[in-house]
């Protein structure tokens, strides 16, 4: 029969496991993970659990290789699990160690038979036997640790002392603790390696936050819009660090296409000023490699990304793998394209939708001449400086390809991260995650009722061994229906759920005017939108007169940071309360033992009450217990308990975030 025949006890069901090791598991410098097994063996003999949790290879780390005792679940038999976190990036890898604990079977033993009420005599054998654990742990320990070992086997040994002295000191806490430390081990049994790939902490948390250059140009004398540059884009950061967001995305900068162009609200009819969608990319000033010539050169691109470095964000740009008709691949390589049987090349759709200025690439031609341009390209943009990168319909190319190219960069630039603008069937959401993509676009702007929100939120957070999400609240392609007509609570609303389920979120610029209007009843797109058109903003003028959602933005980004447990995505937790408009979820961090608990209205039109019924152990606290909390958003203070009245909703607050004060953290 196939399958290992060396399992002299039985370790199954090791986790984080991803699609049966054939896939690493995820992690981010610093987070906590946890490591689960099943472990068990034969008879009555006590089993225990190890992990042996190593760096990766020229690690510059003191503890290259630790192990780290499991600990037995209080609620599922013979299941075992410990925390382990990754103090640099890179490949670690754990293997689960199983191995009978003959200490653990023999106090087990002694303390039923003295219960028992058996006296020396009857426990001869076993108090010879502790003394022998004993004196074989004495062997692996020296000074201190080592005297208190021998002393006490010499002590079981002791025939002239009272049974309960000779067993005082074998059964203190002490003790147990030194042996807990330097356990006697076994018929160890090893399971097989598993992997870790540890990202540095901006693949897990961040704040995203994406505009156009273009549209920062202001207007001209008559009141028309300007084509901005980056020197113009530039003026815009302060004001974006200012709500402390941590990632700028913008979408393709690189040269658009003339042939085929789109006019405003994607007509087929462009004037001659209009300046078309960037992601039809390509024209006789060049392709993927080059920069619109009306954004500005090489230059004001280094200075747009060293300011935003200074300001302590990053930049992350859109890979979008397509062309406008006139891309040079288009003549230089026409076998990167599918041709239709008349002889034209196919332009995109997605019916309905057609997409004229497009033609979608066709890897399958030449796969070695497509597979190396396209790594050229992104290396290009990781030496301007582009450690992020946005990838536009990644599951419109093969899955190889795109495990290929991830992992080629990561050889030299580790640091590098790619987002997955996937909006498609979970099977390939979750695999375009599993083989190397760091983050995830999410249906959660399609998610808007309670019932949805929660699964959902169970959903991401069982799957973040590999799975990493972005909330955005809105993109350039999607304003939700629930926006439209929710007025400016609603964008309160979305935007509390966004920032505080997921470790990452993002908005598209004009969600902090409240931008509204769709292109027709029952579209998605934007009136106007910014995909074909400028769309310049007076951002300050809205926020002086009070209608700027920015400062209530810059405090859920401030609070995020301020948090450890709103950086995690594993311990999210939805506690129960009375009312289908209120959702009530928790985060926690294991390392600091921060706790924040979130209220949150579904409704933006009336208010809702509701009384939570907390899941108390989950917050690190007994069923009784009374609790002081801060609203951080409001500053009010309470004094909380498992249940609590809430009333939230227009004139309110839409929200309360709360911050426990010093709770022992529990389970999570």
């Amino acid at each position: 029969m196939a399958g290992r025949t060396d399992l002299r006890l039985g370790i199954a069901d090791v986790a984080p496991s991803v699609s049966c090791r054939m896939y690493s598991a995820r992690a981010v410098v610093g987070e906590w993970i946890p490591i689960t097994a099943t472990v068990f063996g034969e008879g009555h003999d006590l089993v225990a659990a190890t992990v042996v949790w190593t760096a990766p290879k020229g690690a510059r780390s003191k503890a290259v290789r630790q192990l780290v005792r499991m600990q037995p679940d209080t609620e599922e038999p013979d299941r075992w699990t410990c925390l382990v976190t990754p103090a640099s990036d890179g490949l670690w890898n754990f293997v689960v160690e199983a191995w009978r604990d003959p200490w653990a079977s023999w106090l087990h033993a002694v303390h039923a038979k003295l219960d028992a009420g058996q006296d020396a005599a009857e426990l001869a054998n076993d108090l010879e036997i502790g003394a022998r654990i004993l004196d074989r742990s004495a062997g692996g320990v020296s000074g201190g640790s080592r005297t208190t070992l021998r002393e006490t086997a010499a002590q079981l040994r002791d025939e002239t002392s009272g049974l309960n002295a000779r067993v005082a000191s074998a059964l203190s806490t002490e003790v147990d603790a030194l042996l807990q430390a330097t356990p006697v081990r076994e018929m160890v049994t090893r399971s097989p390696r598993y992997e870790i790939w540890v990202d540095r902490q901006r693949a897990l948390y961040g704040s995203w936050y994406e505009f156009f250059p273009r549209s920062e140009g202001g207007l001209d004398a008559n009141g028309g819009p300007v084509h901005g540059t980056f020197v113009d884009a530039a003026k815009r950061l302060p004001a974006i660090a200012e709500m402390a967001f941590d990632v700028v995305y913008l979408p393709p900068i690189h040269p658009i296409g003339e042939v085929n162009r789109k006019g405003p609200n994607n007509s087929l009819d462009p004037g001659p000023d209009d300046v078309g969608s960037p992601w039809a990319i390509g024209s006789r000033d060049g392709g993927h490699d080059a920069i619109h010539r009306a954004l500005g050169t090489e230059q004001d691109f280094a200075d747009f990304v060293s300011k935003t470095r200074d300001l302590g964000m990053e930049v992350a740009l859109d890979l979008a793998l397509q062309c406008a008709p006139d891309h040079p691949w288009v003549t230089e390589h026409p076998e990167w394209f599918t041709a239709k049987p008349d002889g034209t090349i196919a332009y995109a759709e997605n019916p309905p939708k057609k997409y004229q200025d497009i033609y979608p690439l066709n890897f399958d031609n030449d796969p070695a001449g497509l597979y190396a341009e396209v790594l050229r390209v992104t290396k290009l943009w990781v030496d301007r400086g582009v450690r992020i990168f946005r990838v536009d319909n990644p599951h419109t190319k093969p899955l190889n390809f795109w495990h290929w190219l991830i992992w080629e960069i990561k050889k030299t630039d580790p640091d590098v991260l790619f987002l997955a603008e996937a909006f498609t069937r979970p099977a390939m959401m979750h695999t375009l995650a599993k083989l190397g993509f760091t983050q995830s676009y999410t249906y959660f702007t399609w998610r808007t009722g309670k019932a949805e929100l929660e699964a959902y939120g169970r959903e991401l957070a069982g799957a973040a061994d590999y799975m990493r999400p972005n909330f955005f609240v809105n993109t350039q392609d999607i304003l939700h229906a629930s926006l439209q007509v929710g007025g400016p609570e609603m964008f309160k609303i979305r935007a509390v759920l966004a920032s505080m389920m997921a470790p990452s979120w993002g908005v598209y610029s004009g969600y902090e005017l409240f931008e509204h209007r769709p292109l027709r009843p029952g579209s998605e797109e934007y009136l106007d939108s910014e995909k074909y058109q400028l769309r310049p903003r007076d951002y300050a003028a809205a926020e002086a007169a009070g209608q700027s959602l920015a400062p209530f933005l810059t405090r859920l980004n401030e609070i995020r940071r301020a948090h450890p447990a709103l950086q995690q995505l594993r311990t999210l937790h939805f506690h129960h309360i009375e009312n289908g408009n209120l959702l009530c979820f928790s985060k926690s961090d294991p390392g600091s033992r921060d706790v924040v608990l979130v209220v949150c209205t579904l409704d933006p039109y009336d208010a809702q009450i509701g009384t939570t019924a907390l899941d108390m152990p989950v917050l690190g606290l007994d069923w009784g217990d009374r609790f002081p909390v801060v609203d951080e958003l409001t500053r009010a203070e309470f004094e909380w308990g498992q249940y609590n009245y809430v009333e939230l909703g227009p004139h309110r607050e839409v929200a309360h975030i709360l911050r426990l004060r010093r709770p022992q953290l529990g389970r999570a």
